[in-house]
């Protein structure tokens, strides 16, 4: 059965916070990004909501230093972390960042689930495995986003999907990976699909596994 189909062109920028005190109110609904500075996280929520200019992009990784937050509508949203992980950002910079998120992943109730962004070509990185296991032992369901399949041809791009949910078998029903280019626009449809499902099904007694089709 297909999910209730969210409408993400109604995205819009709701607020910035430094820390979980500054966030909004903790109810209603929400599925957060994360992944490295250099993911093309910002560009695969920009395409997931078919706005240009939803979530910044820089050609300088790790400006995006707040937890931000966009409402779809009253009670639902998406959420972007940090960026995590860039060279240049100073180490002390880093581990506040690491503190903020977190926090938030831990005590967010109205968290649904996780959207983890990869780089196809440099998969299941030291700050991902570390995601995957907060993941698994916190049993958030977590959706994992392989970016930049343009840079692949087909076939190694389905060799490493394929590799990252064997690394990843342990987490069972939690996991979801897909292939995706905000380029080429390739697996949009299955993103808002799973995202829906997501929101949809809420922060409890969710079941997150759709078919994973041709992404």
């Amino acid at each position: 059965m297909n999910p209730v189909q969210i409408n993400f062109q109604k995205a819009h920028f709701l607020t910035s916070a430094p820390s979980l005190k500054q966030c909004p109110e903790d109810s209603g609904v929400e599925v957060a990004f994360a992944g490295r500075s250099n993911a093309g996280k910002s560009s695969a929520l920009n395409t997931l909501a078919q706005q240009n200019k939803l979530a910044r992009t820089s050609k300088t990784p790790g400006r995006t230093q707040l937890i931000n937050f966009f409402e779809i509508e009253p009670g639902i949203r998406i959420v972007d972390l940090p960026g995590y992980g860039f060279a240049k950002v100073p180490d002390r910079m880093k581990r506040e960042w690491q503190k903020n998120m977190s926090e938030y992943l831990e005590a967010r109730q109205s968290l649904a689930a996780l959207v983890l962004v990869m780089d196809i070509r440099h998969p299941l990185t030291e700050f991902d495995l570390m995601m995957c296991d907060w993941a698994n032992e916190a049993q958030m369901p977590i959706h994992i986003l392989l970016t930049k399949a343009d840079k692949l041809k087909k076939g190694p791009a389905q060799n490493t999907k394929l590799q990252v949910k064997k690394a990843l078998s342990h987490m069972d029903e939690l996991l979801t990976v897909q292939v995706f280019s905000s380029l080429k626009k390739e697996g949009t449809d299955v993103l808002r699909n799973q995202i829906s499902a997501f929101l949809n099904a809420g922060p409890q007694d969710m079941d997150p596994k759709l078919e994973d089709g041709e992404a």
